[in-house]
């Protein structure tokens, strides 16, 4: 949804893809061919649920693995189980919001909502609430998971304890790595484009004012990709989950009242309370969005062309023009150091930067340590817009094995996803002991963990 605050944890669009296709698949096949192959407690498992579990696995790029996606199916009972005695749950606005997202980008993936609900068959409200459930396991299973591992951080000594554990020929290959550093221009609304939103919001809001139904120009007008499905309607809203000037208004509201028009980093909105449930709102908006001109692109380019030509000329640093003049406030007050949230240290691999701008490597190839490349049009992974940036190359290390002191990182992250393992196959082994669990035949296999089941 466009007015929540942006998620960093980024899916790719293939995939999203991939795997609408399949639901498409089960959900108009389901009632012919379904059967339920376990039980775990009182959770069954279907056949449609390890059909699912195989095709997602593609998501990883691995090859489709019967017996390991059962066995993910078995534990993800488990969990919920468990979920069950320790009265672990999640609230209806964590599973809304969930949902929101997803069917917001499937909505993206096929290009309209009239797309995707041709290719089902059926309304985006149905598709919505045959995913609910799935979706409140799969949040349930996951918070639950979170309990068995804990904060899932190993100290300096345990990560040197793994490391030393490690047979020589087991140290995983570095690839050559860079790290840089970026001054990012994001292209500013013209008071022009500003004004035409406004001006567009505070129309609809007063043929709403007169007598419209808001349901049915915000199913015709509004340009939020995340409720526009829902005819504008966000239900079970709380607080922290919105941009800040969206939820103030949205708080300030009485049942049935609707406000004054106002901005966000979006554009402009006006909103009215639907329904008041102690701590969640119900609430329908309108959002128009200012257009973005190529002029204002031109500008950004263009202030970035002085910028590094004052920087080549040593009129000022590179670090100190970030920290000046970057619109990238996740960087600019470390002087403009990016950071790759895969791996939370400031190495790239090729791999990696290829994924997000394929001719990143052809310029850094032609680089030396030092300097600077001329602006190039970029996306923002904090909230996909697009702009301008200049990157210097800070540092190139050359392929290597891991070691403590040019990969301390990796090295704490995989003595971690070590650590996790040891404490869900512990768990596991405990709990499949006091737990019923019955599998047929057909889909028991010679699994990872030490599972109980039942004759």
């Amino acid at each position: 949804m466009l007015i929540f605050k942006p998620m960093f944890k980024k899916i790719k669009n293939i995939l999203f893809l991939v795997l609408a296709l399949f639901l498409s698949q089960r959900y108009t096949a389901q009632v012919a061919i379904d059967k339920v192959i376990g039980v775990v407690a009182k959770y069954p498992i279907l056949l449609s649920d390890l059909q699912t579990a195989m095709l997602e696995q593609t998501k990883s790029q691995q090859p489709i693995d019967k017996c390991k996606a059962m066995e993910a199916l078995v534990y993800q009972k488990l969990l919920l189980a468990q979920a069950d005695r320790d009265s672990v749950t999640v609230t209806d606005q964590e599973v809304e919001t969930e949902l929101s997202r997803r069917m917001a980008y499937f909505i993206n993936q096929f290009g309209s909502e009239d797309k995707l609900e041709e290719f089902y068959g059926k309304r985006t409200n149905v598709i919505k609430d045959e995913l609910r459930s799935d979706v409140q396991e799969q949040l349930i299973a996951q918070k639950m998971a979170s309990k068995i591992t804990g904060d899932g951080k190993i100290t300096p000594a345990e990560t040197r304890l793994y490391y030393k554990s490690l047979p020589e020929d087991s140290l995983p290959l570095i690839n050559s790595e860079v790290e840089l550093q970026q001054i990012a221009k994001m292209p500013q609304f013209s008071k022009e484009a500003k004004l035409d939103a406004k001006t567009s919001c505070e129309e609809l809001r007063k043929r709403v004012i007169n007598g419209e139904s808001m349901a049915v120009l915000a199913g015709l007008y509004t340009e939020d990709g995340g409720s526009k499905m829902d005819r504008g309607l966000i239900k079970n809203m709380t607080k922290g989950i919105m941009v800040p000037e969206f939820e103030a208004t949205a708080f300030r509201l009485k049942e049935g009242e609707i406000s004054n028009v106002f901005e966000t980093n979006y554009g402009y909105h006006f909103i009215q309370l639907i329904a008041r449930k102690g701590e969640l709102l119900d609430v329908r908006h309108i959002l128009k969005m200012p257009k973005m001109q190529d002029e204002d692109y031109y500008k950004c380019k263009k202030e970035l062309d002085t910028i590094a030509k004052q920087i080549r000329e040593g009129k000022i640093t590179f670090e100190d023009a970030a920290k000046k003049y970057s619109d990238d406030k996740d960087t600019k007050q470390n002087g403009g150091i990016l950071v790759n949230q895969r791996s939370a240290n400031t190495k790239f691999s090729n791999e990696e930067l290829s994924q997000t701008d394929p001719n990143i490597i052809i310029t850094l190839n032609n680089m030396t340590i030092g300097d600077i490349t001329n602006p190039m049009q970029f996306v923002n992974p904090a909230d996909n817009k697009g702009g301008y940036r200049i990157l210097k190359l800070k540092n190139r290390i050359d392929p290597h094995k891991a070691n403590m002191k040019d990969d301390y990182q990796l090295l704490n992250n995989m003595a971690a996803m070590e650590h996790n393992k040891k404490s869900i196959k512990d768990w596991i082994k405990k709990r499949s002991k006091i737990t019923y669990i019955k599998i047929d035949n057909e889909y028991i296999c010679n699994w990872e963990n030490d599972w109980t089941l039942a004759n």
